[in-house]
């Protein structure tokens, strides 16, 4: 009889489910919007269709005004719209898909996740960012392809610059999320601050030095130097570098840090799920 029960126990023991890791929670968070992506190819065109709709317009636009003049700086221009997409990309990915979330009632799901809210969202925007480089490496071929203009197109440096230029981004992304779980309605000001993205990718980094420590700022002239002079990963500096993760890790916890305390104040007030 107790062989009987302790292999009754054992099996017990072998059908209980296994807790969740954040590796699962990855997994899932990937394949999730992977399912986005292929299921909804129309609205994934349309995002690549109106990119290239935007760069054909200060192309052509430019060409006819400028002439000589932009061809001189094209170089400069691709690498900086390339890097654009991908920061909209990044800011849109938390701050807009959590106001959907509230828009659709399914903020509180995330509340109730044993990993809690913040750690959800992150990888959230951390699987979009994944998808945004896809579909901007496609917008960088037909840009280049259109151009006819030659870049250097390291991926291990172009992934690591970019990607950590970014994280800024990524950052203040969370904070306009938690200030969306609290106010519900600041669209137009999100919007708002998409635009100020090209003023950042375009900051006079070597005229005026202070800038670096702006989002994107930093990462902008590093991209440029590697995409248009050929500047490898291992060839930067080491303060080069090192500034370019201390932005990122800086602002990326400033903004995990301001969306869980919105997120906590919105629980206090008892508005997390109203609208």
């Amino acid at each position: 009889m107790s062989g009987e029960r302790v292999s009754e126990d054992a099996a017990t023991a072998t059908d209980d489910p296994r807790p969740a890791t954040y590796y699962h929670l990855a997994r899932a968070v990937l394949y999730r919007e992977f399912l986005i992506f292929v299921r909804y190819p129309a609205n994934a065109i349309g995002g690549i269709v109106v990119a290239l709709f935007f760069f054909g317009v200060v192309f052509y636009g430019g060409t006819l005004l400028a002439g000589q003049a932009l061809a001189d700086s094209l170089s400069g221009i691709i690498v900086g719209y390339f890097l654009w997409t991908l920061a909209v990309g990044a800011y849109s990915s938390v701050s807009n898909d959590i106001g959907s979330e509230v828009q659709w009632g399914t903020l509180e799901r995330h509340v109730t996740t044993p990993f809690g809210f913040a750690p959800v969202a992150l990888l959230k925007g951390v699987a979009k960012v994944v998808r945004t480089f896809l579909t901007s490496a496609i917008v960088l071929a037909v840009m280049l392809v259109v151009t006819g203009t030659r870049l250097s197109l390291d991926p291990i440096t172009v992934v690591v610059v970019a990607g950590l230029a970014i994280a800024s981004v990524l950052g203040l992304g969370f904070a306009a999320g938690g200030i969306t779980v609290l106010y519900k309605r600041i669209g137009n000001w999100l919007n708002l601050l998409q635009f100020g993205f090209v003023v950042l990718v375009s900051a006079p980094v070597f005229d005026a030095p202070w800038t670096r420590v702006l989002p994107l700022a930093h990462g902008s002239a590093l991209l440029q130097r590697a995409m248009v002079d050929g500047v490898r990963l291992w060839e930067f500096g080491l303060v080069d570098l090192g500034l370019l993760v201390a932005v990122a890790v800086g602002y990326l916890g400033g903004g995990y840090v301001v969306f869980h305390y919105a997120t906590r104040r919105a629980r206090r007030l008892g508005v997390l799920g109203d609208y």
